[in-house]
């Protein structure tokens, strides 16, 4: 019996210790695992609560709870370091920083719009970098474009059709007495001119043209004296200085370039030009058909005896010289060619053109009266067609 307790004890005994074994084995298989589980779980935490601190600081909306609209204002030539710390002066972001790096980053940084906008704090970082680049705020400037060759009541009208201006009434009286703008000497020079009162409008060819970049709200008074302060570029010292060597004035320049403008296409400019520069010379009249389309307001081919003799100073038919004034906007090239004829027609003494096809604007050159009759014999019965085909008798 004693044999037997003892074999009973030692056999629990192996048992307990053989369990312990397996535990302790267990255990150390479990302990690491456990302890890295427990690692990953702080990181994690640690990593959210970092995130949240770093989007609670600087990426959140400046007031979650908050959508009172912000009236913000992107002007014209703002830089996205302006525009982002206006934001956070605004309370509309949480960081300039942020909000800079963010549009550099998705590319946004070149896109924002100038503007009036209405955000809200609540609004999210991505919804303002959004908005700002879809330009969906009024706009604060627009474009407009002065076309070479038209003359100022073509452009008011084209003012008013793109509801730049209500109406072009005090637009064309501004530039009809050009008072308010004697403080440009070439207008308050052309006012000195003989006959300047009689003028259609005393600013027309005055208005450069060009695309200029206008305010939203942008008088008349604005957009007239936008266009004037490019008239010196267009014109600047040096062309006046040779128009001075060759006896013309800026206005007599203009005066021609703007006849050269209406006559030909830019390819017979200078041969334009040298055409009229010879019968100047010689002082023959002008006789260009353009300056009766001025006073009349329409460009017809074939004229009559009653356009050839109407009486007006713009008549080159009827008045020796220059007519009294810019019939358009002349283009730079245009004046160049005024100042600089085709020096080849200039010495072969051409004094006639005529067009050869009217809708192509293609032109005839002649010395001769005998030459220039015998083109027009040719080519006058187009321009009745080309006349009766737009409904002009």
């Amino acid at each position: 019996m004693k044999k037997k307790r003892n074999y009973t004890y030692r056999t629990m005994r192996d048992e307990r210790q053989y369990g312990l074994y397996w535990y302790s084995a267990l255990w150390n298989i479990l302990r690491p695992v456990l302890v890295g589980l427990g690692a990953v779980i702080v990181v994690i935490g640690l990593l959210y609560s970092g995130w949240n601190a770093i989007y609670d600081g600087y990426l959140a909306p400046a007031d979650i709870e908050d959508r009172t609209e912000i009236a913000f204002e992107v002007e014209s030539g703002q830089s996205l370091t302006r525009v982002a710390n206006n934001l956070e002066a605004a309370g509309l972001i949480r960081n300039r920083t942020v909000f800079k790096y963010y549009c550099d980053f998705a590319g946004m940084g070149q896109k924002i719009q100038s503007g009036n906008y209405l955000l809200t704090p609540a609004m999210t970082m991505q919804e303002i970098a959004d908005q700002l680049t879809r330009g969906d705020g009024n706009p604060l400037v627009r474009n407009i474009t002065m076309i070479p060759g038209w003359t100022l009541e073509e452009f008011a009208s084209k003012l008013v059709e793109d509801k730049v201006l209500t109406d072009s009434a005090e637009f064309l009286e501004l530039c009809r007495t050009g008072d308010k703008f004697t403080d440009y000497y070439y207008v308050a020079d052309a006012r000195t001119t003989p006959n300047a009162g009689q003028r259609k409008y005393m600013l027309e060819g005055y208005l450069s043209p060009n695309t200029y970049e206008i305010y939203t709200n942008a008088s008349a008074e604005d957009i007239i004296r936008k266009l004037l302060s490019q008239t010196e570029r267009a014109f600047p010292a040096d062309y006046q200085d040779y128009a001075a060597e060759k006896g013309f004035t800026m206005d007599e320049i203009l005066t021609l370039a703007s006849m050269i403008e209406k006559e030909a296409k830019s390819s017979d400019f200078a041969k334009v030009s040298a055409v009229f520069h010879n019968r100047l010379k010689q002082g023959m009249k002008l006789q260009s058909d353009v300056t009766i389309h001025y006073v009349t307001g329409v460009r017809k081919m074939s004229l009559d005896n009653d356009d050839l003799g109407m009486h007006s100073l713009y008549n080159t038919y009827e008045n020796a010289g220059l007519p009294l004034g810019p019939i358009c906007a002349p283009s730079v090239d245009a004046i160049n060619a005024a100042l600089y004829p085709d020096e080849s027609y200039v010495a072969e003494n051409y004094l006639y053109f005529c067009a050869k096809d009217p809708a192509s604007g293609e032109l005839y050159f002649s010395r001769t009266l005998q030459e220039h009759e015998q083109a027009v014999a040719i080519y006058a019965p187009l321009w009745k067609e080309y006349d009766q085909s737009r409904g002009i008798e």
